[in-house]
């Protein structure tokens, strides 16, 4: 891929938008080089001994070669596969090794959900250096982002935005995955939820499963909330919640049978479970 930089001039129909890009490019910095480029505008330039705030967010991701990166927290390795991904108004400073270079791609956005997005508890580590290694889809995010920058067509920053949005999400469900990469609990817990969607109709001991696999409870409990973000027993009431919602709307069947269907005590407790979740009773819903 060719180097490619392109400085935008979003309007305020794109800033009311709530996310837009201010810069896309994709660079390869040769060994021995001057890094950043002079061509750098001053908002973007930076000497080392200064270092440099920015005034939007950026994402670089670094694809080939080492470096280094420094904040007030300290030093840091880059390595090919590494994200920087730096906030406005914080100080850092990062080069290439001069022998190795490096091949980087960076997008620079602002806006009011860019600051919802990035102010949640997920990204809320001041460190700015995220290992993910090298992925496709995300150097693919990059690539469209590109295409779209190069050819500024109407309404373009609208859906680029929902690029930036994209490449937050593939980062996050990266980081979340590493918990569990080649681990036995991430077999057992996709095993678990097979299990819950054939026994939707019935009742499934939790406990009990997790002691077939020989694990503790509170174990698997916490490791299944990691994985999916939702505790074992609220899944699978959630599934039976879903499966109800279709019965009721694709069968003749008494709300009664439905609630003895799915494996519920009684109509009451199914009833009023169903409201909590999905804000309507059962019967308002077939209405």
């Amino acid at each position: 891929m060719a180097d490619f930089l392109k400085y935008l001039t979003p309007g305020e129909r794109d800033k009311a938008w709530g996310i837009y890009l201010n810069v896309a490019g994709s660079s390869r910095v040769q060994p021995n080089s001057v890094y950043p480029s002079p061509q750098h505008p001053s908002g973007y330039h930076f000497n080392w001994e200064q270092g440099r705030l920015l005034n939007e967010y950026q994402i670089n991701y670094i694809t080939e070669g080492k470096g280094i990166i420094e904040t007030e927290a300290g030093k840091q390795q880059i390595k090919p596969g590494s994200i920087l991904l730096i906030r406005p108004n914080f100080w850092h400073r990062y080069r290439p090794l001069r022998n190795t270079g490096w091949k980087e791609q960076f997008i620079g956005f602002s806006g009011s959900i860019a600051d919802q997005f990035l102010g949640h508890n997920l990204f809320s580590s001041k460190l700015p250096l995220m290992q993910i290694g090298m992925h496709e889809e995300v150097l693919d995010t990059y690539l469209k982002i590109f295409d779209l920058v190069r050819d500024e067509k109407p309404g373009y920053q609208q859906i680029a935005s929902g690029m930036i949005v994209k490449l937050l999400g593939y980062l996050l469900s990266i980081e979340m995955q590493k918990e569990f990469t080649g681990k036995r609990i991430a077999h057992i817990i996709e095993e678990v939820r097979f299990k819950m969607r054939a026994a939707v109709d019935g009742n499934i001991d939790l406990k009990e499963l997790a002691d077939h696999y020989n694990i503790g409870y509170s174990y698997f409990r916490k490791m299944f909330k990691s994985y999916t973000g939702v505790a074992p027993h609220q899944y699978y009431l959630e599934l039976k919640i879903m499966r109800a919602r279709e019965l009721l709307l694709s069968t003749d069947k008494s709300v009664k049978e439905i609630s003895f269907e799915l494996g519920f005590q009684s109509i009451h407790y199914f009833s009023r479970i169903f409201k909590s979740k999905t804000g309507i009773s059962p019967s308002e819903l077939r209405k």
